[in-house]
């Protein structure tokens, strides 16, 4: 028999998570209801803030990927790193890094390179256009959405800790 949600007149204050935990514990789930609940909650904070950083970033014709990419390139001595060692360090599938490199390429903010020394390694560079807009981006981003998480300094310090802990607990980097 398949159960229906009764959602209550105060949309405000329903919270769809909590309704879907009561009933997990309700059918007998309790050893997960906790993890179900953290894990959608997770996932919407994700949702939540990936709509602010795009809306963002939209205007300037970027998607959260390629600020990360240019980010990170401008954060190197040279402006440039292997287009492997940028998959490593954003944690993404080469396709992905292929894909952003071909994108910004396109709008003229980076270049690939052959590397002077390994014939068979492709640098990826940050040109002059690509700094400007990743500064440009960085002010917008930092006053719009990281400056205002919606917690306290204390808060927002004891999630990362937590969070922190999770990606490692679940093998996404060696610590």
């Amino acid at each position: 028999m398949v159960q229906v949600i009764q959602v209550p007149n105060h949309v405000d204050n329903f919270d769809p998570i909590l309704e879907a935990r009561r009933i997990w514990r309700e059918r007998g789930w309790t050893e997960a209801d906790l993890g179900m609940a953290l894990v959608t909650s997770i996932a919407r904070v994700d949702q939540i803030n990936m709509k602010k950083i795009e809306s963002n970033l939209r205007p300037l014709k970027l998607t959260f990927a390629r600020f990360e990419l240019l980010r990170l390139l401008s954060f190197t001595r040279k402006g440039s790193l292997p287009l492997s060692r940028v998959g490593n360090l954003l944690q993404v599938h080469p396709t992905s890094v292929t894909n952003a490199v071909d994108r910004l390429e396109a709008q003229h903010f980076v270049e690939r390179t052959a590397h002077a020394t390994d014939r068979r390694m492709t640098l990826v560079n940050i040109l002059p256009a690509g700094r400007e807009i990743v500064e440009t981006a960085t002010e917008i981003l930092n006053r719009e959405v990281f400056a205002n998480t919606g917690l306290d300094a204390s808060t927002g310090e004891q999630l990362l800790h937590l969070l922190t802990s999770l990606r490692a607990a679940s093998g996404d980097f060696s610590h």
